[in-house]
This record gives C-alpha cells, sequence and structure tokens, in this order.
C-alpha cells in the first residue's frame, strides 16, 4: 500500500513538472514574441532574411534527415554515420568545383554553371553513396539480427572512423569552397533579401524530395522498401528481396545526404572534416520531430527545425532583451525537440506503434 502511495505521488509530480514546464514555455513565446513584435526594432527586410535563411537551412537538414528516417523505418536503428555519409558528399563536391574553377567553368554564364553545380551534386551524391554501401556491407550487415545496442555502438565506431580517416587523408585544416560569383547575387526581387544560391538550394531540394516521395509510394521497389519496413519476415516470404530493399534504402538516402553536402557548403562555402557532426545530430533532431520513419515527416521536421532556430531566437528571446541572441540558436532548436517530445512523443507526422513493432 505505502509503495502504491509513492508511485502515485511520483506520478503527479512528474506529471505537475511538465505542465508547468509546458506553461512556462508557451509563456515566453507568446510574450516574448509579443514584447519583440509590439517593439518595432527589426524592418520586414530583416525578418525576411530570417525566414530565407530558416528556409534554405531546413531544406539541407530536411535532405539529410530523410537518411535517418529510412534507415531507421526498414532496420529501427540510427545510422549515426550519417553525418559523416554528408560530409564526404561536400568533400567530394569541393574537389570537382576545385577543378571546375580552375578551368573557369565557375565564372561563365548562368548555363553553364547550373550545369557544373549539378554535376557538382551528381558526384557528391555518388561518392556518398558508395560511402555508405561499404558502411552497411563492413559495419551494419554483420549485425543484422544481434541486439539493438550493437549496431547503435557499431554506428558510433563507424561515425568516428569516417571523421579520422578524413581527417588523416585531408588534414585538420578548413577547406574553402570555389567561389561561384553568379550564385552570391541578390535577386532582383524589391520585398524580400533573397540571393540565387537560396534560390538553388530550396528548388533542389524540392526537387530532389518529391522525386524520393514519388520514388517510395509509386515504384515497385518503394512498394518493397515499404514492405519490408512493415514486417521483414512476412516480405521475404512474399518474395521480396530484403537484402536488395535495405542496401536501395541506404543508397538512396546517402544520395540525398551527398547532395546536401553540397548545397550546405555553397551556402557556408566551407567544409572539414567535422562538418558533418552538427548538421548531422540536427538532421537527426529533425526526423524526430517530424516522426522517425515517416518520410514526409522528416521532410517536415528539416523545414520546421530550420525555422525554428533562424526566427526562434530573435522573435521568441529579443523581447526579453536576452544578449547574445543569435548564440542561441542551437538551444532553440533542441528545446523544440524536447518540446515536441513532451507534448507528442511521436512526432509532428508520427504514428504510435505497438511495442512489438518498435
Amino acid at each position: 500500500m505505502r509503495t502504491s502511495s509513492v508511485d502515485r505521488a511520483t506520478e503527479f509530480a512528474i506529471a505537475a513538472f511538465l505542465w508547468a514546464f509546458r506553461i512556462v514555455v508557451v509563456l515566453v513565446v507568446v510574450v516574448g514574441s509579443f514584447l519583440t513584435l509590439s517593439s518595432g526594432r527589426f524592418a520586414w527586410e530583416t525578418w525576411s532574411s530570417l525566414i530565407v535563411s530558416g528556409l534554405t537551412t531546413g531544406s539541407v537538414y530536411a535532405l539529410i534527415a530523410l537518411g535517418y528516417t529510412m534507415v531507421y523505418g526498414i532496420l529501427r536503428m540510427i545510422n549515426f554515420a550519417h553525418g559523416e555519409i554528408f560530409m564526404g558528399g561536400a568533400f567530394a563536391g569541393y574537389f570537382v568545383g576545385t577543378m571546375f574553377a580552375s578551368v573557369g567553368l565557375l565564372s561563365q554564364g548562368p548555363l553553364v554553371v547550373l550545369f557544373a553545380v549539378a554535376v557538382m551534386i551528381v558526384v557528391a551524391a555518388a561518392f556518398s553513396t558508395v560511402l555508405a554501401l561499404l558502411v552497411e556491407r563492413i559495419a551494419y550487415r554483420p549485425l543484422r539480427n544481434a541486439p539493438r545496442l550493437v549496431p547503435l555502438i557499431s554506428a558510433i565506431g563507424a561515425s568516428y572512423f569516417l571523421q579520422y580517416t578524413f581527417r588523416g587523408v585531408f588534414g585538420a585544416g578548413i577547406y574553402v569552397y570555389p567561389d561561384v560569383a553568379l550564385l552570391g547575387q541578390r535577386v532582383p526581387i524589391d520585398f524580400v533579401r533573397l540571393r540565387w544560391v537560396d534560390v538553388l538550394v530550396v528548388i533542389a531540394a524540392l526537387v530532389m524530395m518529391t522525386g524520393l516521395y514519388l520514388f517510395v509510394m509509386r515504384t515497385r521497389m518503394g512498394t518493397a522498401i515499404r514492405a519490408v519496413s512493415e514486417d521483414k519476415s512476412t516480405a521475404e516470404l512474399m518474395g521480396i528481396d530484403v537484402n536488395r530493399a535495405i542496401v536501395t534504402t541506404f543508397a538512396v538516402g546517402a544520395a540525398m545526404a551527398g547532395a546536401a553536402g553540397v548545397l550546405y557548403a555553397l551556402l557556408f562555402d566551407q567544409v572539414y572534416f567535422f562538418t558533418g557532426f552538427v548538421p548531422g545530430i540536427k538532421a537527426f533532431t529533425a526526423a524526430v520531430l517530424g516522426g522517425i520513419g515517416n518520410v514526409p515527416g522528416a521532410m517536415l521536421g528539416g523545414l520546421f527545425l530550420g525555422q525554428g532556430e533562424s526566427v526562434g531566437p530573435t522573435l521568441f528571446l529579443d523581447g526579453f532583451n536576452v544578449p547574445s541572441v543569435n548564440q542561441l540558436k542551437d538551444v532553440i532548436a533542441f528545446t523544440l525537440l524536447v518540446l515536441v517530445l513532451v507534448f507528442r512523443p511521436s512526432g509532428i507526422l508520427g504514428e504510435r506503434v505497438s511495442g512489438q513493432r518498435a
């Protein structure tokens, strides 16, 4: 009886704490937003710049998050080496872009520049795909039937191995991406601050995400991947090649990450051996926000996270006169993760699954 009373008191205390936490967060968001907007300190051009920054960064997060969510959907494991797959694509794009810059292709007209950037993206996607298939074959496939903790440890080991392999090969220095003058120019629109690189990143991300969604939903291989995700044993009995479906999942997710590596480097102009760590963690956060294992959820989670960490610090905290607001974007990003886990643990578009499947 005493134990039962203690359990009920503990549950009540936890529930009270969660409700208090929710109320405090809602008050901070509402009051901070009201104080910031009513102060009139920021012009529309500033807000539009923040929104565009959130949209471009969120598009990159969404592309990386697709790899996390697809691998989790089919294997129920988190591929913590995915950030390094992304970093590998950024490095591959750097060397191709440097070669193009040396022959003057990146200073030509719009069509030539777009062709050169497209080649950089394709090469980066191909390199990341090969890298991911090697990781899957060496680090994951032998452990496919092992307890969950074993492949998780293997994924962390693969992540560190790739990081320090790239450091050993390319050094610890920062590589500055070749300058593409055309992409740095502003789009001739008066009411929003927009560069051509922002347009390229958003359009490329939307095209790739749409293509991936159609691939998963409308093709035979996509149907096979969804079947394996639901039940591997039953899918195998129905004649589906499970290994092929898993390998295809790794390949497609890695291709998205490799392309995202080039787009990210075009936005921030640099790449080094640790480039994939923070964007990888943010993309994993985006996948959880949207609902891990849900492809549209990963896309939505990435865009939501990008806007949250771009607009959030200024909108929510500036009204309280918090110093160094821009340095708090990581705090905002991971606070969003905590809020989603508190209010909706399955994610924005996630579904509640049974214990047997989860």
